[in-house]
């Protein structure tokens, strides 16, 4: 039996606990009614006490209070959406250091799903990305430990680990015939989240991996090597997108910014106050107009679903690749105070013109799948033509000069036939805009 002094002690306790907890909220949300006892679900709280007293009294196995408590608050959570989650001391500060561009581990960003683990994206360069693993695939064990109903946390925790240390881990990809079996080590992951190259003159190719606090900062760095490289200002650019899971709010809107002269760049809608939030473009497009074409697939998440929303409803850019991923939630980290926080659903992301982007995602303005190009070494391209007969009559402006053997961009098709497309549209938007002016 629990005795009445015990019982009066746990709801001291309980109240002091929701107190905390009412408190940390607070502090983030200022603007909150305090909430008063009659709003309180007391019944509800009581059996909650009642329970807690019994596992502490009870259970076969004596059990920490804070194991008891933290583990409550992992299971209130875990039911709400696949993104909200206790965080403990430790994997907060995994978020603080993830967000900041480097730590250890795979090299892949992952939610949850029908109690296993999914593959949101791999990160360009990690191993991860090298061995293979995609968008999409479904972990069902790592090393030989079953993630079924596996917190998110902690199988992300179980990820990472010290370099140079291995992992197993067991995936189910949609096609194949019985689940793969992947052997990784463990890296030092430094993420580099703008890289960029020409892929003609003229054309430039800006590759976001994942949006950090400085990612802005980073492209308007690029964009300039970029015209450095190309001795003026660039005709096209090519801004890749695909397999970027997301990352910090401010990053993309200060990206979208950077290619927006007005409007607004994402609204925020939810509940509690200051859930509802408007993000507008400030003058000065980087590229001052100039076309601009946005890569997307399945792995496209979250900030860049923001991105690629906002210029598309702009029309600023056209959208080429396959549907995004569809995670339109606001997830606000709500610190508690003891090290440890909460990852809260506070809102959902809508497009300029007012599309949810949540389980919808992006739909791109040309549909394109990945494709695997050859070489056909039956067709020979090196056609005779004109010029080329023996006697033909010159041409009224003499003879043209010799011409280099075509290109074709050979290279670029096989290697990545979505980007040789962006590419071919890109001179498209080009020409259409040069006969525009002229």
């Amino acid at each position: 039996m629990i005795n009445a002094a015990t019982r009066h002690g746990l709801a001291l306790a309980l109240s002091f606990l929701v107190g905390v907890s009412l408190t940390a909220v607070h502090a983030v949300w200022a603007d909150r009614n305090t909430l008063t006892e009659d709003r309180l679900p007391l019944d509800e709280l009581r059996a909650f006490a009642g329970v807690l007293d019994t596992v502490r009294q009870d259970y076969v196995d004596p059990v920490a209070d804070r194991d008891l408590l933290e583990n409550a608050i992992r299971g209130m959570l875990s039911h709400l959406d696949p993104h909200s989650a206790f965080l403990d001391a430790e994997a907060f500060q995994d978020l603080q250091i993830g967000t900041s561009g480097e730590f250890g581990g795979l090299g892949i960003e992952v939610g949850q799903e029908n109690g296993f683990i999914k593959v949101i994206a791999p990160i360009d360069d990690t191993p991860a990305q090298r061995a293979g693993i995609r968008p999409g695939d479904l972990i069902i064990r790592i090393d030989d430990t079953s993630v079924k109903n596996m917190p998110l946390a902690d199988a992300i925790q179980r990820m990472r680990g010290r370099p140079n240390t291995s992992i197993t881990l067991t995936i189910i990809r949609e096609g194949a015939p019985k689940p793969l079996t992947i052997k990784l080590t463990r890296e030092i992951i430094q993420v580099r989240s703008v890289r960029s190259r020409l892929l003609e003159p003229g054309f430039g190719y800006l590759r976001i991996t994942q949006f950090q606090s400085r990612t802005a900062e980073n492209l308007r760095q690029a964009i300039q090597e970029l015209e450095r490289q190309n001795q003026g200002e660039l005709r096209g650019m090519v801004l890749d997108l695909r397999n970027n899971p997301g990352g910090v709010l401010n990053g993309a809107v200060d990206v979208a910014n950077d290619f927006l002269e007005d409007g607004t760049i994402v609204q925020t809608k939810g509940r509690g106050d200051g859930a509802e939030q408007v993000f507008r473009a400030t003058p000065g497009d980087l590229l001052k107009g100039t076309p601009l074409v946005v890569l997307v697939n399945g792995g496209s998440a979250s900030a860049s679903e923001i991105v690629a929303g906002a210029l598309q409803d702009h029309r600023r850019a056209l959208v080429l690749g396959e549907p995004t991923f569809g995670k339109g939630s606001v997830q606000t980290i709500l610190p508690l105070g003891d090290g440890t926080a909460l990852k809260l659903t506070t809102a959902r992301y809508y497009t300029p013109n007012g599309r949810s982007i949540q389980a919808e995602g992006i739909k791109p303005d040309i549909s394109l799948k990945p494709l695997r190009v050859a070489a056909d070494e039956d067709v020979d391209l090196d056609l005779v033509k004109e010029a080329d007969l023996s006697g033909h009559l010159r041409g009224e402006r003499g003879e043209p000069p010799p011409e280099d053997a075509p290109d074709f961009n050979g290279v670029l098709a096989r290697e990545d036939h979505q980007l040789y497309e962006a590419l071919n549209l890109l001179k498209g938007m080009t020409l259409l805009q040069d006969r525009t002016k002229s």
